[in-house]
């Protein structure tokens, strides 16, 4: 069977190139042609193929699939802009790309907003909050940037302008493209602050630009997180948190790639783990904590820095909680709970070739721990190992002078799988 993707522009009627429309003028009634009623009436008199409504994606799957078994030959898939721009066609590639697909790129909503607002694509950050948690945009809401924003039924312009006021740049200007190719679009331009409790309607079809103000930001846009931004058990910038030098260290010696599956074991309020998902967006993070108290706290810190989307939280006691989890590619040990010889074994057996451990340590247990896995791994010969032992001093002041108070020292233990030898 094959598979015509077909991007349809930014149009009240489609525009289509030469080669999609001799496509779709060829289809026949044992042919079959998807798409909403929206795109089905833009090329209603050019085709005979038998129409089908736009399921939902999960249906869609189970339909192509039937079409396939009942040897349907051709089947065209109807798309909005550009289809392999946060289009059905990534998912099309993702579910069938075994079978014969071609693509008919477009112009997309996103292109024509910016040229409707003279804002250079390559200079924008596109950012898709349609089916998302809204709270996601406020890690990208940084002075200076200029986001294009894809929306849905939640993220309409009055909740993106309240989003801007939360994250402290109420004077970002946000610009609504309504109907963008139709012959009643419309383009206007608000400040967030204005916006933020606006009852104006907008058409459900629209494209949000935000050209973020100069303000400073509520949430960072570099590494190493103030420890006090952190929600924690003990007070603010206290209590079970990774503390910023440390957790600057743990994210460079982590070496985190994309598409990764991280561990996080002991969380605790989530120093590391938040950082992680807040810099690695296509990296799939999970972070294993049992204390109710400080997996209250990771759940508001998750809310907090809008990270809900590649940031799984698991309340429970490793090792017996990593059972179910994907093959990790690093895991970090942050905490243990008196069982880090168990969760040094499990979690090795748990890595693939070239995976990473990386476990911190402060205790006199832990350290003599690490040392006799460090003694097991260098017998084993299978290990890349590496440590580094890390001491801050913090500035404080006592009786009027200022002094250096300095912290508990923390040793890093970085250990990397090598092939096996016997491959």
């Amino acid at each position: 069977m094959q598979i015509h993707v077909i991007g349809l522009g930014v149009a009240q009627n489609a525009v289509l190139s030469l080669e999609a429309l001799t496509l779709i003028r060829s289809l026949t009634k044992d042919d079959r042609l998807v798409g909403s009623e929206r795109q089905l009436k833009t090329v209603f008199d050019c085709h005979s193929a038998t129409p089908f409504i736009l399921p939902k994606l999960s249906e869609l799957k189970e339909v192509l699939t039937s079409w396939k078994e009942s040897r349907v030959k051709r089947v065209v898939v109807l798309a909005s802009g550009d289809p392999l721009f946060y289009g059905i066609g990534s998912w099309v590639k993702c579910h069938f790309s075994h079978l014969d697909v071609t693509y008919y790129p477009n112009v997309s909503s996103i292109q024509s907003a910016c040229h409707q607002s003279g804002v250079s694509l390559q200079d924008a950050h596109v950012v898709s909050v349609h089916g998302r948690p809204l709270a996601s945009l406020r890690k990208h809401l940084h002075k200076n940037k200029t986001l294009v924003l894809l929306t849905d039924s939640h993220s309409h312009p009055a909740a993106i302008a309240q989003e801007c006021v939360r994250a402290n740049v109420g004077e970002s200007r946000i610009t609504v493209c309504e109907k963008l190719g139709y012959s009643d679009q419309n383009v206007e331009t608000f400040f967030a602050h204005q916006l933020q409790d606006s009852e104006r309607a907008f058409d459900s079809l629209n494209v949000v630009l935000v050209e973020v103000s100069g303000q400073q930001a509520l949430l960072p846009s570099t590494p190493g997180f103030p420890d006090d931004l952190y929600v924690t058990d003990k007070g603010q910038g206290k209590g079970m948190i990774t503390k910023r030098e440390v957790r600057l260290a743990i994210l460079s010696y982590l070496g985190a790639e994309e598409g990764d599956v991280i561990w996080d074991v002991g969380a605790g309020c989530g120093g590391v783990s938040i950082e992680l998902a807040y810099w690695n967006a296509r990296a799939q993070i999970y972070a294993i904590e049992h204390h109710p108290e400080r997996f209250n706290c990771l759940k508001r810190n998750q809310e907090k820095f809008g990270v809900a989307q590649n940031l799984t939280l698991i309340q429970g006691r490793a090792p017996a909680s990593l059972e179910l989890l994907p093959v990790p590619d690093r895991i970090f040990i942050g905490g243990s709970d008196g069982e880090l010889g168990e969760l040094l074994r499990v979690n090795w057996d748990s890595l693939p070739e070239h995976g990473v451990l990386l476990l911190s340590s402060v205790t006199d247990t832990t350290q003599l721990e690490a040392m006799n896995f460090t003694n097991i791994r260098e017998a084993a010969d299978d290990a890349e190992l590496e440590s580094v032992t890390i001491q801050v001093a913090r500035s404080e002041t006592l009786a009027g002078s200022k002094m250096r108070k300095p912290a508990l020292p923390v040793t890093l233990w970085r250990y990397q799988k090598r092939v096996s030898a016997q491959k």
